[in-house]
């Protein structure tokens, strides 16, 4: 296992910093040059769906010369499916298929059975592939926090489809909200990577940063709220605004599966709109959008005010406008799989059953035996869980006795030196 510190860089982190501006055209002819970073989404990870569309369909030499692909929180699921590969239906249906289970459910997110990284884990182990890890050690990178010293790790080196599983659950563990006791990744207990970075190495020029809020990354949505401030948290530069703010609670609430769709679809156009303005697809797709007819410039020159710089081959057209999912009434006609993918998995169940759950006297019914389900439902989840737990129960307690010495000592130390440091002497009248 390598593991990569953020704050220094291992061999393999020193490898991916060459000199120079952010990635352009000329760069991206040599393979291996450059790398894409996938930031914390929580339940936005449809966003990575939609980028991951864009570059397959729009630019496929990117994701064929990438070097490592990156991802903290939610986002290492998103990096893992791209470096599988993995295409938009299927995608789709991962990330949408436990959300309609929780709109069956009154208390939604808060319903006891409600436990994403067991969700998530059966379906890694279902559907990875045996030989995940030898893709994964070439391609793949995924950002942890180790626990409790905070240290924020990159592992880099799998030696099996089990490490690569416990790798990303290690990612994705927010405490309390997941849990109490985080999980381990070699023996070591690790926590969300996006707590202390969440873009990894965002730093590197030659990184693609991705990320559903309007942040300083490459790829990423605007706001249309003013904002006049912004705040460094987990080393990325996040704007004040209601948008960001509205996208922060749909990242721990999950929101109805039509907001998530048109998270997916703008992740189309925030990628597209990355490649049209370095020039890397001839298509300007976003400007036809807003005009409704071709734009005046012909194919492969460059608009009245595109820069270019012939010594490092920067080509950057700032005129390409950014839009919006929701104004597009056909988006199919941008993306055909992208749309067919996302109306397929909004379909919710037919069935009788399901459908008397989703309607308003369905509900009703529910929210009144609430009482009486909700300490039988929670005693059944709680207690299986609790035996799932049993094989590590030892070894848990014996490490959560470990931390709790450990503060105890240390607070023990620092109220000694506060009561014995000496008194200062009072300043002669």
């Amino acid at each position: 296992m390598r593991l990569s510190k953020q704050d220094s860089p291992g061999p393999a982190a020193r490898a991916m910093e060459p000199d120079g501006p952010r990635p352009t055209p000329r760069a991206f002819e040599q393979e291996g040059s450059w790398n894409i970073s996938f930031g914390g989404s929580g339940f936005l990870g449809l966003y990575y769906v939609g980028v991951h569309q864009c570059l397959r369909e729009r630019a496929p030499q990117l994701l064929k010369g990438v070097n490592r692909i990156y991802g903290a929180s939610s986002g290492a699921l998103g990096a893992l499916g791209v470096v599988l590969d993995k295409s938009a239906d299927f995608s789709c249906w991962q990330v949408m298929e436990g959300l309609k289970r929780l709109e069956e459910t009154v208390l939604n997110s808060f319903h006891p059975s409600f436990w994403p990284l067991e969700y998530v884990q059966e379906r890694l182990e279902e559907f990875l592939p045996p030989d995940v890890h030898v893709v994964a050690s070439k391609h793949l990178g995924i950002c942890v926090t180790r626990f409790p010293d905070g240290q924020s790790c990159v592992i880099t080196d799998f030696a099996s489809k089990e490490e690569v599983i416990q790798a990303v659950i290690c990612s994705l563990f927010l405490p309390f909200y997941c849990g109490v006791i985080p999980p381990k990744f070699r023996g070591q207990y690790y926590i969300d990577g996006a707590l202390t970075v969440s873009l990894p190495f965002a730093e590197c020029p030659r990184t693609i940063t991705v990320t559903p809020f309007h942040v300083t990354a490459d790829i990423c949505p605007q706001s249309a709220s003013p904002n006049f401030h912004e705040i460094i948290s987990c080393k990325t530069s996040f704007q004040l605004s209601t948008f960001n703010l509205h996208q922060g609670i749909c990242s721990l609430l999950p929101p109805k599966l039509e907001v998530l769709a048109d998270n997916g679809r703008q992740g189309y156009l925030d990628a597209l709109r990355f490649l049209e303005r370095r020039g890397l697809t001839t298509e300007p797709v976003l400007r036809t959008l807003v005009s409704g007819a071709p734009p005046a410039a012909a194919k492969g020159h460059l608009a009245a005010r595109d820069t270019q710089d012939s010594k490092s081959g920067l080509n950057l057209n700032w005129e390409v406008p950014f839009v919006r999912a929701e104004d597009i009434p056909d988006f199919g006609a941008v993306s055909p799989e992208l749309e067919a993918a996302l109306q397929k998995n909004l379909l919710r169940d037919p069935r009788p059953l399901a459908r008397f759950r989703r309607s308003l006297p369905g509900r009703t019914l529910m929210c009144l035996l609430l009482p009486y389900t909700v300490p039988l439902q929670t005693f059944y989840y709680r207690g299986k869980r609790l035996i799932q737990w049993l094989p590590d129960l030892p070894a848990d307690l014996y490490w959560m006795q470990g931390q709790a010495w450990s503060a105890a000592t240390q607070l023990y130390a620092r109220t000694k030196e506060q009561l014995l440091r000496p008194a200062s002497t009072a300043p002669a009248q």
